[in-house]
């Protein structure tokens, strides 16, 4: 059994040790302003839950992911409730705003039309550099799944942007 300080040290490291991967992780997702603060949260969470961060550091790693990966999960939830207020506001609101330029690229685009779960694996393959074993740890799927998702999602992108193999 570890005592308080051993999962304290164990976290301390674990974080020392990924912090600027689980900003870069966040900011990836939901931009420069929100991330910090999301950062913040799943500080938070971890420290509340410090009982269970792993004695292996790879696996204390995975698990920060894990968390951050719920606290974004919250996020995205709080955008959909907010976007569905402002929709019901816009609804009753007489004058038309014209919409503003897309600035993303043909590639963020087309991983932004993807199914959520799709989109989700390659982001953590392509764009933070984890295995798709890693990736589906993360996400708490059987990696076999995460092979099928990641197959059918560079498919769908290769079709969305006219590539041919």
């Amino acid at each position: 059994m570890r005592s308080v300080a051993d999962h304290t040290q164990l976290l301390t490291a674990a974080l020392r040790d990924s912090n600027g991967d689980l900003l870069r992780y966040l900011h990836r997702r939901v931009g420069a302003d929100d991330a910090p603060d999301l950062l913040g949260e799943t500080l938070l969470i971890a420290w509340r839950r410090v009982d269970d961060v792993p004695a292996d550091p790879q696996q204390a790693r995975m698990w920060l992911f894990g968390l951050a990966r719920g606290t974004l999960l919250n996020h995205a939830r709080g955008q959909r409730r907010r976007l569905a207020l402002v929709d019901r506001i816009r609804s009753h609101v007489t004058s038309a705003v014209a919409a503003p330029a897309d600035d993303g690229g043909d590639v963020r685009d087309a991983i932004a039309r993807l199914k959520p779960e799709l989109a989700e694996i390659i982001q953590l393959v392509h764009w933070d550099g984890f295995t798709l074993a890693q990736a589906a740890e993360i996400i708490g799927i059987p990696a076999a799944t995460a092979r099928s998702r990641y197959a059918r999602a560079k498919e769908e992108l290769r079709a969305a942007l006219g590539v041919t193999v």
